[in-house]
């Protein structure tokens, strides 16, 4: 019996042994899908961020928020137009291509193309120029400062990847282009691509052949939107999750209160702002009151900031009086100033702009912290000063066909200022004139002379002093111009369960899933 039972306990000992790790699962409840597997498709922080999990840019963002190498190992900058990087050598593809100079060039003309939607991240690029396979020389405009910040989203693509599957043209989730990388994917991440069913689940599971060395034990993302808020805390509670990204400002309580979750809390650098049409009509054909400043005072006076983040916003949000966020470049405490509401003072001026009682299309999506309820709110302030906002709410993929092409009167935007990290991002992609590079987010059609000068000034000077001094007057213009309305830098809340360890709060709202322990 004893010579049986020693025989049973080396057998099953050599069959654990036999068998592998337990693989550790990552389950990603977001609060809503990325747009494509293309990380040029569209240029949004959410999607970029979670794609930054399969591809990689030359330079990225560290826990703290500074730019250190990722597929570059270094660079010079050879005169005020040139800059020269070394690549990383040995770094392969999931597909096990080598990662070469080729590959950052055709990514560069990609991202480039004037009908790249990702242009305007990367506004100075002119040209480049493989010197060997692993350097690589990108012309830029003269004097560019924030070239390296640029290049942290603009991830690499294999060059024969693209060749061989026809996707050397950019997709564009605004205009419904599509191609062959909107649902397939080869980059040089932490992770791959194993499945990806839109707006149900995208698998992504551990690149053994990465270059970097791994900090986190996860094999497995299951990344699921799950846009109710309701359903998104239960399956948190239930443990069917394990982190969401977005805990709404109403449940903090209850998550709170639970043994089993872990609660995440800082201020995002995304400040929440509202935008005009300046065109002659709006989209009803009537002539467009909201070209003269008094009337866009007027839906500014109109608004009660502290009662949207005292009722709205659960005290969790930070008024703003400024269209960027206390730690980005350029930002000035002296503009942040938040506007105080005065129903009388906006009847007023509306009367005096004959404006009164005009109505007008809200329009607004399902991305922001809360947002229904803010738009929900605003239009309902609007309408006591006899305005007659009609209230377009409707999932960000209906509404962004609507804004990239101008159809919008009165729109909500977020603006972190990614992945730049300098307010140059919001003036020259918000609210400079669109052209070229220029204004890929301008959907009001916003143009100055002056605005753009300073813009344009602030893109080629070195003097870091003298260029934040520049974006702070261009804060200045648009706010005495109100050519946004300022409401507020959101609560940036992210939940998980106590089995995750080692998860940063990044102030850039970006998981950083290469860092995580289960």
């Amino acid at each position: 019996m004893n010579i049986l039972m020693k025989t049973i306990m080396a057998s099953t000992a050599l069959l654990v042994l036999s068998l592998p790790a337990s693989a550790e699962t990552f389950r990603w409840g977001a609060s809503r899908d990325i747009g494509s597997l293309d990380p040029y498709s569209y240029g949004d922080s959410f999607t970029l961020g979670v794609l930054n999990h399969v591809y990689e840019g030359l330079v990225r963002y560290d826990r703290n928020l500074k730019i250190e190498p990722a597929l570059a190992t270094s660079w010079e900058i050879l005169s005020p137009k040139t800059w020269r990087f070394k690549l990383r050598e040995g770094v392969k593809f999931q597909n096990g291509a080598e990662f070469t100079a080729d590959d950052v060039q055709a990514s560069l003309k990609r991202a480039s193309d004037p009908k790249s939607p990702l242009k305007g991240n990367i506004p100075a690029y002119k040209g480049s120029r493989v010197i060997d396979a692993h350097t690589i020389e990108i012309d830029v405009s003269e004097n560019y400062p924030l070239l390296l910040n640029d290049l942290t989203t603009i991830y690499i693509f294999d060059a024969g990847w693209l060749k061989d599957n026809n996707a050397e043209a950019p997709t564009d989730v605004g205009s419904g282009v599509e191609g062959f990388a909107t649902y397939n994917a080869n980059g040089t991440g932490p992770f791959k691509v194993e499945s990806r069913q839109p707006d149900a689940k995208s698998v992504f599971v551990k690149f053994d052949g990465w270059w970097d060395k791994p900090q986190h034990n996860i094999d497995r993302i299951e990344f699921s939107p799950i846009a109710s808020d309701a359903t998104r805390v239960a399956a948190l509670l239930a443990g069917d999750i394990d982190f969401t990204d977005k805990a709404p400002v109403q449940d903090i309580p209850r998550l709170e209160a639970s043994p089993t979750v872990k609660l995440l809390e800082g201020t995002d650098l995304r400040t929440v702002m509202l935008g005009f049409s300046q065109r002659d009509q709006l989209i009803s054909g009537a002539p467009n009151p909201m070209k003269d400043v008094r009337v866009r005072q007027a839906l500014q006076l109109a608004i009660d900031l502290d009662l949207i983040q005292k009722r709205v916003m659960r005290g969790k949000s930070r008024n703003a009086g400024t269209l960027v966020a206390p730690p980005i470049p350029g930002y000035d405490a002296a503009l942040d100033t938040p506007i105080k509401a005065d129903p009388d003072k906006a009847k007023a001026l509306l009367k005096e702009a004959g404006a009164e009682g005009f109505e007008f299309d809200f329009n607004c999506t399902d991305t922001l912290v809360n947002e229904e309820q803010i738009c929900q709110a605003i239009a309902s302030m609007w309408s006591r000063v006899g305005l007659k906002p009609k209230l377009d709410q409707a999932p960000r993929a209906v509404q962004t066909p609507k804004r990239s092409s101008g159809k919008v009167d009165v729109y909500t935007l977020g603006w972190a200022t990614l992945p730049m990290l300098d307010t140059y991002s919001l003036t020259s992609q918000v609210l400079h004139t669109k052209e070229g590079t220029f204004g890929i987010f301008n959907w009001g059609g916003w143009s100055d002379k002056e605005f753009d000068a300073l813009t344009e000034a602030a893109a080629t000077e070195l003097n870091r002093t003298k260029r934040l001094a520049l974006e702070a007057q261009s804060l200045k213009v648009a706010k005495e111009h109100v050519l946004m309305i300022p409401l507020h830098q959101q609560p940036l809340t992210w939940a998980t369960t106590n089995k995750v360890a080692d998860l940063p709060l990044m102030p850039d709202n970006l998981p950083r899933l290469w860092l995580v322990k289960k």
